[in-house]
């Protein structure tokens, strides 16, 4: 696992670095704080030091009682240069989040701090993740300093659009979650090592479009969260992942390959191409069933009273199709939405019919899980019974997956041994 160095700046985001620090220490890195004074009243050093178990640093002339070294390493017997020695040590140099102030400084060189001066000693990979108001992220003079940063190889987490601090304001300069930070500074760090080193995983997410017209199309409410979540998550064990990604408008998981697509042709198309190299498939987009007979090459003009008809023709099964083809080395993982009493039985119906090893599903009659929610309940059906995630968020389901199929893996690969 990474030493990681996370720097924590003045702004309302501040908070964020302790989920930030959590995540990164129960994965298993070690992780020390440097903060500037004006973070330190937006969050208490305390709260950080209770969570990564190391002492928090802000002034660059205060002794380190731990000597630059990080949690679970030996303190070195020499009392070092503070600024120095805790950079030194560090796989990678996180600044979350980096406010305009400090990114201007960064950018002139200036070494006035703690976290500063430790940024310009620091010869590890580093990256800032800026969060300010959107009028401050925009003008000229912040972009300016970003891109000379960006020149100089540092990476750019750009901020995500949302609400912002200031109450009913709304635009471009929110900090992205915790989540997608870990998985920035992980891969920033390198390939992690991890259960699932040597596997190709391939997931599919969003949902496909079938175009009626020139502007109409057959859709759903798919946003992509949990095909990105399981794409997350099998990276973070190891793996190398390839997401094809149907009209997904959230950002790719670091260090995971994207492949856009829109309709389902597309889709099936980049899926058997992908699927060949790959040991393992989950199938998480949502699929449309039908598209348009006949598509209109401009646009339908409304006209008149008369009802207009559409004529639809079923879509090719993809997820069929590839785990019919697929070798004795491949693991097929199908997602579906149900609703109804009689889910589990069209679910176990689906995992026979089109041959595949397990199969997902959640009910989204429920306003609360699937379509667009951080969270997710689901039932994984496998021919070895069925088993139960309670609601959590999607990041966690996603988990319960991959032990699924890791468990399914284990049990092939067993069962192949014997003679």
């Amino acid at each position: 696992m990474a030493r990681i160095l996370l720097g924590v700046t003045g702004g309302i985001a501040a908070y964020k670095g302790l989920e930030l620090a959590r995540l990164a220490t129960r994965a298993g890195h070690g992780v020390r704080v440097l903060m500037t004074p004006s973070a330190t009243r937006f969050v208490g050093a305390a709260s950080f030091e209770g969570i990564v178990g190391a002492p928090v640093l802000v002034d660059e002339f205060e002794r380190d009682p731990m000597r630059g070294a990080f949690p679970g390493d030996p303190v070195p017997a020499h009392d070092p240069i503070g600024h120095l020695a805790v950079v030194g040590n560090a796989d990678a140099y996180l600044i979350a989040p980096a406010s305009a102030n400090t990114i201007a400084k960064l950018a002139a060189g200036i070494a006035d701090s703690m976290l500063t001066t430790s940024f310009l000693a620091c010869a590890a990979p580093r990256a800032i993740a800026p969060a300010m108001n959107d009028r401050m992220y925009a003008d000229p003079a912040t972009q300016a300093n970003l891109a000379t940063l960006r020149e100089r190889g540092i990476r750019v987490i750009d901020p995500e659009e949302g609400e912002l601090a200031s109450r009913g304001e709304h635009g471009v300069g929110r900090l992205p979650a915790p989540e997608r930070l870990l998985s920035e500074v992980e891969a920033l760090v390198g390939a992690p090592s991890g259960p699932w080193d040597g596997l190709q995983v391939l997931v599919s997410a969003g949902g496909t479009r079938e175009p009626i017209d020139s502007v109409r199309f057959i859709g759903n409410r798919s946003s992509g969260r949990m095909g990105f979540a399981l794409a997350q998550q099998a990276a973070r064990r190891g793996a190398a992942v390839t997401v094809v990604a149907a009209n997904v408008a959230l950002p790719e998981p670091a260090g995971v390959r994207r492949v856009d697509v829109e309709t389902t042709e597309e889709l099936a198309d980049a899926v058997r191409t992908e699927f060949e190299g790959s040991h393992v498939l989950l199938m998480a987009a949502a699929v449309a069933d039908f598209r348009a007979s006949r598509v209109e090459a401009g646009k339908l003009e409304r006209q008149g009273a008369e009802p207009m008809e559409l004529s639809l023709e079923r879509t090719e099964d993809v997820l069929a199709g590839v785990a019919a083809a697929r070798r004795g080395d491949q693991t097929v993982v199908g997602f579906a939405a149900e609703h109804g009493a009689e889910a589990i039985t069209r679910a176990r119906e689906k995992l026979e019919r089109k041959r595949l090893d397990a199969i997902v599903f959640n009910d989204v009659s429920r306003s609360d899980i699937g379509f667009d929610s951080e969270q997710n309940e689901v039932v994984i059906v496998d021919r070895e019974g069925e088993h139960r995630v309670e609601l959590a968020p999607k990041r966690e389901v996603a988990d319960a997956v991959l032990d699924r199929v890791e468990a399914l893996r284990k049990n092939d690969a067993a069962r192949a041994k014997q003679p």
